[in-house]
């Protein structure tokens, strides 16, 4: 018997993180260039994406540039700076939190002597990790693919080979493009399969229309605790953690209002700046359900200072994959109040009652709890916003009748006469109201 062990334990990867500070008109922000990001809550944001593949950060770099390098985006002084960095720290990978074409990639990998991934890579390999449904799965390796398609550079001599194709055998393709055409065959498979996944996800929200319930949307920022609040409001378990996109897949659950009324909450993946666009052309299937929601709740962290900003990338990009979503329909919900001292939750207190909204902003705790009733309160109103006021007036035995106005309309009064009969002031939905009359003619 061998007395040998073996470590399965994974290794741990030291990794530096460098965020390029590009100048905005470098980075052609023409006359109204967008407000910069602080440079601290920059380095935060990347190092807690490389934290999330569970790298150790070993060092960090803010780099300026005021002129972008075609070959390695960086001047040659900076790189000497960086690969000095990676060498003291004995890192093996270098991240780069921002968009590197193929060839600044592979020119920075030659020169720091150790593995670069850019912002987009790191991202996707975080998806890869997480996906847990097979819609996730599928959209994270279309997404993987868009990315590695602009990545077949001639970097290797194998890429340079080529294949026989005729049965003469001419000149035949490259091995670059071959891969291509393997890449797009795939690619083209993917968005097949994934149209099936839309499709089904149709047949189910079609089906879901039936059974009136109205259908609420948590989007936001990711880790701006919308699966806490999921959580918190549904009585669920689903996981949450203080991590950058700890929740990938689009989840439903019932949620019990405040009158009686049950709804659909449904909790999407978050968003980030510069999220890379294959991940918006992938990630549009999951956000479908946003754009069927009766109502959506836009979660913020009003403890980040950085809260304003991460709200306009939200913003930037539902315009962008939902560019004919109904404004009307959101409402923002201010979270992690908990963290604020006094002085501060009182002025965003005073800011939500002033805010010229049509839908004011809600103040909440998802871990205390605080201010949860309030949102129920208010979603419950709101949900209801459309129909129909109607007096009926039932038997006594119509038992399920009335139960059915309690759940899938609002019961604005009740009173029962002498006889036993009972009449009910409920606002119903159209949807529901169609659902009613069956129910009285049968």
């Amino acid at each position: 018997m061998s007395d040998r062990f073996h470590d399965n334990a994974p290794e741990i990867v030291r990794a530096v993180v460098v965020d390029p500070d590009i100048d905005v008109h470098v980075r052609g922000g023409g006359d109204n260039p967008p407000p910069r990001r602080y440079e601290e809550s920059r380095l935060e944001e990347a190092v807690g994406l490389a934290m999330a593949l569970d790298l150790e950060i070993a060092g960090t770099m803010s780099v300026r540039v005021r002129k972008l390098n075609p070959a390695t985006l960086f001047g040659e002084g900076k790189v000497l700076e960086i690969k000095a960095l990676c060498e003291e720290s004995e890192a093996s990978l270098c991240v780069v939190n921002g968009a590197l074409t193929p060839i600044q990639q592979r020119n920075l990998e030659k020169k720091l002597e150790v593995k670069v991934v850019d912002r987009t890579g790191l991202i996707l390999e975080i998806f890869g990790r997480r996906a847990r449904t097979g819609e996730g799965k599928l959209q994270v390796e279309l997404a993987r693919l868009e990315y590695e398609r602009s990545r077949l550079v001639r970097t290797w001599t194998h890429l340079e080979r080529q294949r026989a194709t005729g049965a003469t055998g001419g000149p035949g393709e490259t091995q670059i493009e071959l891969d291509r055409r393997m890449i797009a065959d795939k690619i083209k498979q993917l968005k097949s399969e994934l149209e099936e996944v839309r499709r089904t996800r149709g047949l189910h929200r079609s089906q879901r229309k039936k059974v009136p319930y109205p259908i609420v949307a948590l989007v936001g920022y990711t880790n701006a605790g919308k699966s806490t609040l999921f959580n918190n409001l549904t009585k669920s378990e689903v996981f949450a953690k203080d991590l950058l996109f700890a929740t990938l897949d689009t989840t439903l659950r019932s949620l019990k209002l405040p009158n009686g009324r049950s709804a659909i909450l449904s909790d999407t993946v978050g968003f980030i700046s510069d999220l890379p666009h294959e991940l918006v052309a992938a990630f549009r299937a999951t956000l479908e359900e946003v754009e069927q929601a009766d109502l959506i709740l836009h979660v913020r962290d009003v403890s980040n200072p950085e809260t304003e900003a991460q709200k306009k990338d939200v913003e930037q990009v539902m315009a962008h994959i939902l560019p004919d979503l109904d404004r009307s329909r959101m409402v923002e919900v201010w979270n992690k109040i908990d963290l604020l001292d006094d002085e501060t939750k009182d002025i965003l207190y005073a800011r939500a009652i002033t805010d010229r909204a049509s839908n004011k902003p809600l103040m909440v705790s998802a871990i205390t709890g605080e201010g949860v009733a309030a949102l129920l309160n208010q979603v419950a109103l709101l949900v209801d916003a459309e129909g129909e006021e109607l007096d009926i007036t039932l038997e006594p035995h119509q038992g399920d009748v009335i139960a059915f106005l309690y759940q899938h309309g609002r019961v604005l009064g009740r009173h029962e006469d002498e006889e036993g009969r009972v009449h009910l002031r409920v606002k119903l939905s159209d949807q529901a109201y169609g659902r009613y009359e069956k129910m009285i003619g049968a």
